[in-house]
């Protein structure tokens, strides 16, 4: 099986990411990018969750900064850390929350979700990784923007969320529906 991206397949859209919740931004995107291609597709939405703002930023994590700033890291950084104010000298527990959606051709969906548990550091460390990385600090004291490419891949909630759709079969099912074809 080879992955491709939408651009390599000639394929341009753009999905309003409206739903209620990461899986159901996932499960719009996946469906939309098979509708498109006809091929298999994986999608995936994540967002931070910070339970001391109610759950925020959440599924409007990329949009926190104000839709002129969409997915800009360091206005993201900002924005989070004047929402907690003195709050966050105590590093508050935050969650990177990802849910990823493979659809295959025939009709089939499978879902995944992962969670990265970790808290909100009061200065930013690190170039690695984008939003809000600089300043989640994993149990160990790193930041996320501190880990290598390679480690992030292994633990990151995209990861895991990947990692519970091969658990629950869903790239062997990709890939008989591509023998068949």
């Amino acid at each position: 099986m080879e992955l491709v991206s939408p651009a390599d397949a000639g394929i341009v859209f753009d999905v309003v990411e409206d739903g209620a919740s990461y899986l159901e931004n996932a499960r719009k995107k996946a469906e939309a990018g098979r509708r498109l291609s006809g091929l298999a597709t994986l999608a995936d939405d994540s967002g931070l969750e910070v339970p001391l703002l109610g759950g925020r930023p959440g599924i409007d994590s990329a949009y926190f900064a104000g839709a002129e700033h969409k997915g800009d890291g360091r206005a993201l950084v900002a924005a989070l850390l004047k929402a907690l104010g003195a709050a966050v000298t105590s590093s508050p527990p935050a969650f990177f929350r990802s849910a990823a959606v493979l659809a295959l051709p025939d009709g089939r969906v499978f879902t995944g979700e992962g969670v990265l548990a970790g808290s909100i550091a009061s200065e930013p460390r690190g170039t690695h990784g984008f939003g809000f990385d600089p300043i989640f600090q994993l149990p160990d004291g790193r930041r996320l923007a501190e880990l290598s490419t390679e480690e992030k891949n292994l633990l990151s909630h995209r990861a895991r969320a990947l990692n519970a759709l091969e658990v629950h079969g869903a790239f062997d099912a990709a890939l008989s529906a591509s023998e068949g074809h």
